[in-house]
């Protein structure tokens, strides 16, 4: 089944991605942090879910980061793509 991926998710998820592994946490280790489903994490990750502003909250939290430094992380990976 192909699922529909925003500009946004994809960037998202890449962000959530690189701060869980430059904390050198395993998806498996993060979604225990988070409280989250690995698959659901990997989700996020792919670009494949839209978390809720509840969940952003948990992830930021599990990152160490706030959701605010989180999503301008996502909007610069964002602005990166769209300039190459």
């Amino acid at each position: 089944m192909e699922m529909n991926k925003s500009r946004e998710s994809i960037a998202f998820g890449k962000a959530v991605r690189e701060a869980r592994r430059s904390l050198g946490l395993s998806q498996d280790d993060f979604a225990a942090v988070s409280h989250l489903h690995r698959t659901y994490v990997g989700g996020i990750e792919r670009g494949e879910r839209n978390p809720t502003l509840s969940t952003i909250w948990r992830i930021s939290a599990a990152l160490k980061l706030t959701p605010e430094v989180l999503i301008e992380r996502a909007r610069l990976i964002l602005e990166a793509r769209a300039q190459s």
